[in-house]
């Protein structure tokens, strides 16, 4: 028990001490007016004062016990409020996330980049020649649009994979065989439509992916109209001179589907690019294994069909990003400190102490993280410290950012920075460690919130017992101090009688007249 909850027990057990006496002298009083005649014992303010006197200091105990158990599980709660705040501040610096925060930015249209963790800062030349697209292909017309198309079966293949569906009287149009296709449960990629122009019904066929390797083709059986079947080639791949641009004979139409009256609307075809020089194709427009950490997304205004006009694409370190979270952890350490300030407050007056003044596991935490941020990083017999990043520890435990520090830091010596905040043992990575050891079901702040719930559930129990045996005294001395009141009103009674007969110090009695 610290000194505070010590000093407030001892002052609530005296409040309710002088309390009962002073309903003791009460009962007291009570007790003579009655034994005088003068009325009679007021026996349950009697029985009151007297049960009280028996429990009071150790209800007073209780109480007290319990209210100061309660006060420190609640401060507990905000200590774990405030770490838990800065933990989650740190989760960006602690992981390496934003130390390895990288901008992109590209000089033309047509294509967006993003940098991530294992990007390098630089400019490259990006030329796209072609993008990645998906196959669409068109049947010939039919007329009229309710036209029977046979009896039997449809096979559609597309990247490897088939599905075969059934003609028959059902569905035997073209929409009747684009519905079958769009519903068939192990459809392989590929989407229908019905599209009608003059010349009739077009059964049109989609690929729902890009790539070359996504190339439609359709088979037929039984009575089915041939002119269903189809098959097709990927679209051309562009190819490049000897200083990187694109060769001049490079087709970048269309190839054409062959047979049975089907027209290609558009290839299937891959994404075709040249980084520094290096060609590159994908099969989608987010190209990811160009460069290292960085994806670029192609659209069809990114193409340069001269071959000749590249865009310059610049990676840089996230400065921005990195200064926000820095700043960010700073302040959310500081409101830790204050809060853990505000808890271990001193003050001449009792009354005002923090709560968890004294408590050995609150110092704890504290003097850890304090020595985290002091300390820095330590590695290869060097040690690394947040004042070189213009972070400084100010004697009341809080830190303060010289931001032009900060900031030159961050533009000019990111290995610095990157040391200080790096995933493994960085001052970010070190704080959530602890953090996490202190939030956890079996750390300091629990096992010290669980030992003061056990004592609660003892206090409870001592409640429960006090309560039975004040229920005992209750019913024993009003039982007592009723008969006492009984046997006083009948001495009362008898004395009045026999005043009446004998006489008294003012009075001759009824006997003494009679004598005369």
């Amino acid at each position: 028990m610290s000194t505070v909850s010590g000093t407030s027990i001892a002052s609530s057990v005296a409040a309710n001490t002088a309390a009962s006496n002073a309903a003791l002298q009460q009962a007291a009083q009570s007790i003579i007016s009655g034994s005088t005649g003068n009325s009679s014992m007021d026996v349950n303010s009697l029985v009151t004062a007297l049960v009280n006197s028996k429990i009071a200091g150790q209800a007073a105990t209780l109480s007290a016990a319990q209210t100061n158990d309660n006060t420190q599980i609640s401060a507990y709660g905000t200590l774990s409020a405030a770490l838990s705040a800065l933990q989650a501040g740190l989760s960006s610096l602690s992981n390496g996330t934003t130390v390895n925060a990288f901008t992109a930015s590209t000089s033309g249209s047509g294509i967006t980049a993003t940098a991530a963790s294992g990007a390098v800062a630089g400019t490259y030349s990006i030329d796209v020649a072609q993008v990645a697209t998906a196959q669409v292909l068109s049947s010939q017309g039919f007329q009229p649009p309710a036209q029977t198309l046979g009896t039997g079966s449809m096979t559609l293949n597309i990247g490897g994979k088939s599905s075969t569906i059934t003609v028959d009287n059902t569905n035997n149009t073209v929409a009747g065989i684009a519905a079958a296709i769009n519903a068939a449960s192990d459809n392989p990629g590929i989407s229908a439509t019905v599209v009608t122009g003059v010349d009739g019904a077009h059964l049109v066929l989609h690929s729902t992916t890009t790539g070359a390797a996504n190339v439609i083709s359709t088979s037929v059986t039984g009575s089915v109209s041939s002119s269903l079947g189809v098959s097709s080639t990927p679209g051309s791949t562009p190819g490049t001179d000897s200083s990187g641009n694109f060769s001049s004979g490079a087709s970048t139409t269309p190839a054409p589907a062959s047979n049975n009256g089907w027209t290609q609307t558009t290839a299937a075809q891959d994404a075709y690019l040249t980084v520094d020089g290096t060609a590159i194709t994908s099969s989608t427009n987010s190209v990811t294994s160009a460069l290292s950490g960085v994806t670029l997304s192609l659209s069809a205004a990114s193409v340069d069909t001269t071959g000749k006009s590249p865009q310059t694409l610049t990676i840089a370190q996230d400065t921005s990003s990195q200064s926000n979270a820095i700043n960010q952890f700073v302040t959310l350490y500081n409101t830790l400190v204050t809060t853990m300030g505000t808890l271990t407050a001193y003050s001449s007056t009792a009354t005002s102490q923090g709560v968890l003044l004294g408590d050995s596991t609150l110092n704890m935490v504290q003097n850890q993280l304090a020595s985290i941020v002091a300390t820095g990083v330590k590695g290869n017999n060097t040690t690394t410290s947040l004042a070189s990043i213009g972070i400084s520890l100010n004697a009341d435990g809080s830190l303060s950012v010289d931001s032009d520090t900060l900031n030159n830091a961050l533009q000019n010596n990111q290995s610095t920075v990157a040391t200080l905040f790096n995933s493994t043992n960085g001052v970010a990575e070190q704080l959530n460690s602890n953090i996490t050891s202190y939030l956890s079901t079996s750390g300091v702040i629990a096992m010290r919130t669980n030992a003061l719930n056990s004592d609660l559930t003892s206090l409870s129990t001592q409640q429960t017992s006090l309560s039975n045996y004040q229920m005992q005294l209750t019913s024993m001395y009003t039982a007592q101090f009723t008969a006492l009141n009984t046997l006083m009103a009948t001495m009362n009674n008898n004395s009045q009688y026999l005043t009446q007969l004998f006489g008294g110090t003012n009075s001759a009695g009824a006997l003494a007249t009679n004598k005369n």
